[in-house]
């Protein structure tokens, strides 16, 4: 798909649910995630470990539609980070390279192009999708239901690297009405950035710290720590069942 707006293109991978055909005046929730290449099969995946997702709903008869958008590889970074990264990144990881600032253009494209798009293609639910994402996909996420809380009222994160641009989530949380979010939920492994690293300790306190400002505001906020889980998708993929969760309850 072309994009007007961040002036590139990139993939966008549509899974359909088995009932989708049969069903002719069924309407869908759907699921949009980030990083789609990583999302259905390992023969996509950077890595050569998927989510395994379609495998997943088949067995599981979840009733969703899901849009997975590709990444751009060099702008992946620029693109999941509203802002650009500041003096908290640099302290952090010794790293004195900035990046990002695209992410509001790329939510912009995925609420203006896309959304549109599939609304007008496939019988969705519009006023009520999902919206999940990994690792710099959960900072994005969260920043899309702050923008646009009518739009995205169920949100997945893991593993979620709020720190890139923590100062910023943080404030725009709290200035944020999130009064139409059904439901957050959020994890963190313990070893994200290797057993006893300083930066896997700031990975917990970096999401505990966003779980709190977001449980002040919605009730239905969780937040699991995940014992031994590392930052890659091995870990990953043992908590696609998470993805799921708010359409399985109904």
């Amino acid at each position: 798909m072309v994009s007007s707006i961040l002036k590139n293109s990139r993939l966008v991978r549509v899974y359909l649910p088995k009932s989708y055909s049969k069903l002719e005046s069924k309407r869908y929730p759907v699921l949009y995630m980030h990083d789609g290449q990583n999302v259905f099969q390992d023969r996509d995946a950077i890595g050569g470990i998927s989510l395994g997702l379609e495998e997943y709903v088949e067995k599981n008869d979840i009733d969703v539609i899901i849009v997975a958008i590709d990444q751009v590889v060099e702008e992946r970074k620029n693109e999941y980070c509203p802002w650009v990264s500041g003096e908290f990144v640099r302290e952090l990881t010794g790293n004195s390279d900035s990046y990002g600032g695209k992410g509001e253009q790329y939510i912009e494209f995925i609420v203006q192009e896309l959304k549109p798009t599939i609304d007008s293609n496939y019988r969705t639910i519009r006023d009520n999708s999902l919206m999940a994402g990994i690792s710099l996909g959960g900072l994005i996420t969260i920043y899309a239901a702050c923008k646009y809380p009518h739009l995205f009222r169920t949100i997945i994160c893991l593993s979620s690297s709020f720190w890139s641009n923590q100062e910023e989530i943080e404030k725009l949380i709290d200035d944020s009405d999130l009064t139409l979010i059904e439901s957050i939920y959020l994890d963190c492994g313990t070893n994200e950035a290797g057993e006893g690293t300083k930066l896997s300790d700031e990975f917990i306190k970096s999401n505990q710290i966003i779980y709190r400002k977001l449980k002040d505001k919605i009730l239905n906020t969780s937040f699991v720590v995940v014992p031994d889980a590392e930052h890659s998708y091995r870990f990953f993929k043992r908590r696609k069942r998470e993805l799921f969760l708010s359409l399985q309850k109904k």
